[in-house]
């Protein structure tokens, strides 16, 4: 950090995380003694947190924990990796790597396709994690600072039809993902037993701060129109300018964040603020001055309220931006006219600028996995095992087969279409739905999401269907909490969890994604979120302007009221 005390910097006892990160020898702590410890199959004292900015949490089964504790067995510990894929793109080589370990060493067998653009392993024991990270390496995937207070995974849409504008996006993202990794060699170290070179040179993270952030750090790229990405979930955000169909510069978008804590009012999620325009050559050091702006002036006191959003608001957004512009040697243009009017992907076949045929394959809740009669991990393998493209994952947690020459068309799609990749019958509301992994291994769960939203989507579609807007959708998110992965605070009807089979019933975002919704009703029953989406809904269809979205409609009938400045009025 700057030796210059800022008048922003928040006084008083520093959180515990504070310490942890003092205290870890640059994210090293003692977890190679945790490693070799076959006493217990978890992560003890700070290892438990510092594992994290080496990509995992440590989780167990919460199905079974009730009956372990009865044996008098600690419980069935295991890891979660969130791999470090900017922008979501991994070769077919890999993509078998992948799947070999998962069916091999993890206790689901799945490959997780995940609201932050990547896969994740799921119930991974202690003797297999070390292998884990070395097989990823070896394909050239590892998962550094995909979680704890960093930089995480860096997103950029996925829009294979405007594939040169996506080439110049995405090689951006990872360009931002190199330059605000940890500089720490404790990964290396650790997983793949590299030389041990700790340093007594101080700073050893320049950018990072040798305690990290205050908190997490999320980063995207997106390219107009799509909203794919979710610009307002995030800190970070460069929205793409194109001039003749070649990227110019980005607007910098920054302050987005949907995490909350239910009962503290001193919580809610906000979207970002609009910086302005850089050009192309501006942007790794306004990306580098936006993270140590926040790194130095960030909440290390109250980690509830560390996040780029929290410093925003109490700071300033004009003294955050000034000092951005202080530290990139930079001065924010006006900013470029741009629309969002999607945040879904193209489902099925499309066509890129460059003759080359690209397949998005919706996976519902991203679980990669074969199911009765639905084989998708196979097919996904079996096309993977001729594919001449790469595979794009995208934030809506489906799957881009792309690059497919038309020649190898037909083979794909007939692979996808054996294996249950393609199906005809996928209802538009089907498409338009999410939910985090939640239980059983989540360990913030408060209520169900991933297993619950099928059904969910079930009921919704029945309502739908019964007031005869049953090939109309609505942007329907679940959230097992209200910590934010399955991005329900950008939802037209979003639930988020309060406990178990009761959720927090919001309406009033919409479709492009640039409005919060609002809490309707508290701590209610799926009975009752339906009963009341019954009525609503019923008037939705009967009430409605041409083409209203669902969104729109219960904020124009005062049904509820917008949410405009979440800080002042998120809970009015």
């Amino acid at each position: 950090m700057s030796n210059e005390k800022s008048p922003f910097i928040v006084e008083g006892k520093l959180a515990d995380n504070e310490r942890l990160k003092a205290e870890s020898r640059n994210l090293r702590g003692t977890i190679e003694q945790d490693l070799n410890d076959d006493l217990t199959g978890g992560f003890t004292a700070d290892n438990f947190q510092l594992i994290r900015f080496h990509g995992m949490y440590q989780q167990d089964d919460r199905d079974i924990r009730a009956e372990r504790a009865k044996q008098k067995l600690e419980p069935l510990h295991n890891v979660m990796l969130r791999a470090r894929l900017p922008g979501g793109i991994i070769t077919p080589d890999q993509w078998q790597v992948i799947d070999k370990f998962a069916e091999e060493h993890s206790l689901y067998g799945s490959i997780r396709l995940t609201t932050r653009q990547t896969f994740q392993f799921h119930g991974v024991l202690k003797p297999n994690i070390k292998l884990m990270h070395q097989t990823l390496n070896k394909t050239g995937i590892d998962s550094i600072a995909t979680a704890g207070d960093v930089n995480r995974n860096v997103l950029c849409t996925s829009n294979p039809v405007e594939s040169q504008l996506h080439i110049e996006a995405y090689e951006w993202a990872k360009k931002i993902s190199e330059h605000l990794l940890p500089k720490t060699r404790a990964y290396a170290e650790i997983w793949l037993d590299g030389e041990k070179v700790e340093s007594t040179e101080k700073p050893v993270e320049p950018i990072l701060g040798d305690n990290y952030l205050p908190r997490k750090f999320k980063t995207t790229v997106v390219i107009p129109p799509q909203n794919d990405v979710d610009v307002h979930a995030n800190d970070l955000n460069f929205v793409a300018i194109a001039d003749n169909g070649k990227l110019v510069g980005f607007n910098v978008l920054v302050g987005g964040g949907l995490a909350m804590t239910h009962g503290d009012e001193s919580t809610y999620p906000r979207k970002a603020d609009d910086f302005g325009f850089i050009t192309l050559d501006q942007t790794l050091a306004v990306a580098e001055a936006v993270v140590t702006t926040q790194r130095d002036w960030g909440n290390r006191v109250n980690r509830k309220n560390a996040k780029t959003k929290y410093t925003l608001e109490r700071v300033g957004v004009d003294n955050f931006k000034a000092e951005v512009e202080k530290r990139a040697g930079v001065t924010f243009a006006e900013s470029r006219p741009y629309e969002f009017t999607g945040r879904g992907d193209r489902i099925g076949w499309v066509e890129g600028v460059d003759g080359k045929f690209h397949l998005t394959v919706f996976i519902e809740n991203g679980r990669i996995l074969d199911f009765p009669g639905k084989p998708l991990k196979t097919g996904c393998l079996e096309i993977a095992k001729i594919h001449q493209g790469d595979f794009r994952l995208t934030a809506n947690q489906n799957l881009i087969i792309a690059g497919v020459p038309a020649d190898q068309k037909e083979i794909i799609e007939k692979l996808a279409r054996e294996h249950g990749l393609i199906e005809s019958d996928v209802s538009a509301q089907r498409l338009d739905s999410m939910a985090c992994v939640s239980l059983p291994t989540c360990p913030l769960a408060m209520a169900e999401a991933e297993r619950y939203l099928p059904a969910a989507v079930d009921r919704l579609e029945a309502v739908l269907t019964s007031h005869g807007v049953g090939k109309d959708s609505i942007i329907f998110r679940i959230t097992g909490c209200p910590n934010g992965c399955g991005r329900a605070m950008l939802a037209e009807i979003g639930l988020v969890g309060k406990g178990p089979g009761k959720y927090n019933l919001h309406l009033g975002g919409n479709r492009e994604g640039t409005r919060i919704p609002r809490m309707y009703r508290e701590n209610i029953s799926e009975d009752d979120i339906f009963a009341e989406l019954d009525t609503l809904i019923g008037r939705w269809a009967t009430e409605r302007h041409d083409n209203e979205a669902f969104g729109d409609f219960v904020i124009r009938a005062n049904i509820i009221k917008p949410v405009v400045d979440s800080a002042r009025d998120f809970y009015d």
